[in-house]
């Protein structure tokens, strides 16, 4: 989590890096891109289209290397999906910290947005969510935690319950590889949230690059038993450094959804599935 500063139009933003911009730019291309899909849930009388983003962040960031300001997940959400002229009918934001969630209400509202704040932790925000989606209508969750280990595999667990919801996850590289050995000598490890049972079912005897693959290919296991899938096009995204940060993947039920992040998340390949 950065550090809160003053933003451009006066309420508090976020320091970030320069790759912020390159998540922004791939949770966009898949909103743009499945407008088409969500079009067919919005209008009088439909069950509707929700954004959710439990760990919201102000809306608003500053780009540490040039001070650029730019939008936040949620505002730069609600932002494409106006554009595409299919706008979420609901934004569901959540946040552990209150100001941050005020900052990103305050700039959703200032643009129109149907914002729904709710604040608190991602396991606790997830189920006051669930009790208020419409269950026939199309969910797209942005999961962007600060950390693996706030990753908690509830929020699968909860969100899933749900017929149509799509989550576009952000799954710390950086956290499985700096934190692994400190992990596998902890009595309660912090990946123990991420994927339950891992302990179980991996070789910890083996190099630490299988370890943390079979993590991974453990936690796909745990979300395929909830009768969803994670994408098997993981987008890896670096610091300006060339440093593996994480990696940005779609969890879903619907093989279109699969389809339109296979398009989005591979940018520099022409054609499109509008």
């Amino acid at each position: 989590m950065g550090k809160l500063v003053t933003g451009d139009d006066g309420f508090p933003a976020e320091e970030v890096g320069p790759w912020a911009q390159e998540k922004q730019d791939l949770l966009c291309r898949y909103v743009d891109i499945s407008r088409g899909a969500r079009a067919k849930f919005i209008g009088q009388g439909k069950a509707g289209a929700t954004y959710i983003d439990l760990f919201c962040g102000p809306g608003r960031s500053r780009v540490k290397t040039t001070g650029a300001f730019i939008d936040g997940s949620c505002v730069a959400a609600w932002r494409k999906s106006v554009e595409g002229k299919a706008p979420f009918s609901r934004m569901f934001i959540a946040d552990a910290d209150e100001e941050r969630l005020g900052a990103a209400t305050k700039r959703l509202q200032a643009l129109g947005a149907p914002v729904a704040p709710i604040p608190g932790e991602a396991v606790d925000t997830v189920i006051a969510v669930l009790k208020r989606l419409e269950p026939a209508a199309l969910h797209f969750a942005f999961i962007d935690p600060y950390s693996l280990s706030a990753l908690d595999f509830s929020i699968f667990k909860a969100l899933s319950r749900r017929k149509r919801m799509d989550m576009l996850v952000h799954l710390s590289k950086m956290d499985l590889q700096r934190n692994l050995e400190e992990n596998i000598g902890s009595a309660v490890p912090a990946f123990n949230r991420f994927a339950p049972g891992w302990r179980d079912v991996i070789d910890q005897d083996q190099a630490q690059r299988a370890i943390r693959t079979e993590i991974i290919d453990h936690w796909r296991d745990l979300v395929s038993g909830l009768g969803t899938e994670a994408s098997t096009e993981m987008k890896l995204v670096k610091n300006s450094g060339g440093q593996h940060l994480y990696w940005l993947l779609l969890v879903a039920k619907h093989e279109l959804a699969h389809k339109f992040w296979k398009t989005a998340s591979n940018p520099e390949k022409q054609g499109d599935l509008f």
